[in-house]
């Protein structure tokens, strides 16, 4: 039976270190792979030149980049959005999409191959749950992207296909390489990690205190509402998962923000926006309106100018609430529906 390579861009860089201290060579080969993976981007041993090539193929035995092909591009004629479908080692497809700011480019990625939470209103959570994504994986989308865009990316937001929460040692693992400072040492500050609401991962996030922004998917003031479209909330209810948001705030003093997919005849009355004003009346917090994203196996619907109207309502009762801009309409660029189609074909 084959011996399993170990995936060398999920290692920190002092387990590099161990593993080539381990086969004989000086210690700062270690850095020097490090850089070349995390700093260069490489995507091949071929590639490191400044190894001999009898160490290359030594990596080569040991090691593996993890791969991730690009199946499809999408790139928006209005904005510069692109879309990614990346397929897998293993058969399997994830998404990410890279989108433009005035402020630099900021790129979203999956952290699971499917979902297992059934949000009813989420596209990636209808083909079901597949495996997590390693931490090499969920940074391979970044250097991927960088590659072919040619475009620097200088924020990173984890909404993708997959509950970060759920995945969550990788996903842990993976923002302390993307910040490590010998490698592509970006501020946690430039990221956001989104989660459902899986409270017990909320509370072990606190104590890490990693500067990262928490966005918690909320879509509902009330246990009633949000049960009916986040199965979720049966496990961790609202008061729950309000405690737990207090407890972060506290612990880390970042600011919360919470998205808001706005469903019409579901969520978006007047009434829901003084139920979600009480809410968070005690937060400092951001509320993040979102037109929900069509699909075709699900009925809810939703427009700009609803969301506009709920963000007045909340913003007259003192929430500080935008709606969410909207990048890539022409390509669909909302994750889950170009893996589901792909798939399909």
């Amino acid at each position: 039976m084959e011996q399993q390579k170990t995936d060398i861009l999920s290692l920190y860089p002092e387990e590099l270190e161990a593993e080539i201290l381990a086969m004989g060579e000086k210690k700062f080969r270690a850095k020097q792979i490090f850089e070349w993976l995390h700093v260069k981007n490489v995507d091949s041993f071929d590639k490191m030149t400044n190894l001999s090539a009898q160490l290359r193929a030594r990596l080569e035995e040991k090691f593996c980049i993890k791969s991730l092909f690009v199946c499809k591009t999408l790139e928006s004629c209005t904005d510069n959005t692109v879309k990614y479908l990346y397929g897998l080692d293993d058969g399997n497809h994830i998404e990410s999409v890279l989108m433009e700011y005035s402020y630099g480019n900021t790129i979203c990625v999956s952290t699971q191959v499917g979902c297992k939470m059934g949000c009813r209103f989420c596209a990636s959570t209808i083909a079901g749950y597949k495996r997590d994504l390693t931490a090499g994986e969920i940074l391979g989308q970044i250097y991927t992207a960088q590659r072919e865009s040619g475009r620097k990316i200088s924020g990173v937001v984890l909404m993708g296909i997959g509950e970060p929460m759920d995945n969550y040692d990788n996903v842990v693992r993976f923002l302390k390489l993307l910040s490590c400072p010998q490698g592509f040492g970006m501020s946690l500050r430039h990221v956001s990690v989104s989660t459902c609401g899986i409270v017990p991962r909320i509370y072990e996030l606190a104590e890490l205190n990693l500067g990262i922004t928490l966005s918690i998917s909320l879509h509902a003031p009330d246990n009633a509402e949000r049960s009916a479209i986040m199965p979720v909330n049966d496990r961790w209810d609202i008061n729950e998962l309000m405690a737990a948001c207090r407890h972060y705030f506290a612990k880390t003093g970042r600011r919360i923000s919470f998205e808001y997919a706005l469903i019409d005849g579901h969520n978006d009355t007047r009434e829901d926006a003084k139920k979600l004003a009480a809410l968070l009346s005690d937060f400092v917090c951001h509320v993040n309106i979102i037109p929900v994203n069509k699909i075709k196996e699900r009925s809810f619907t939703s427009d700009r100018k609803a969301a506009h109207r709920f963000q007045q309502y909340l913003n007259e009762l003192g929430i500080n609430a935008t709606v969410r801009r909207t990048l890539g309409a022409d390509i669909e660029a909302a994750c889950g529906q170009l893996r589901r189609e792909y798939e399909m074909n």
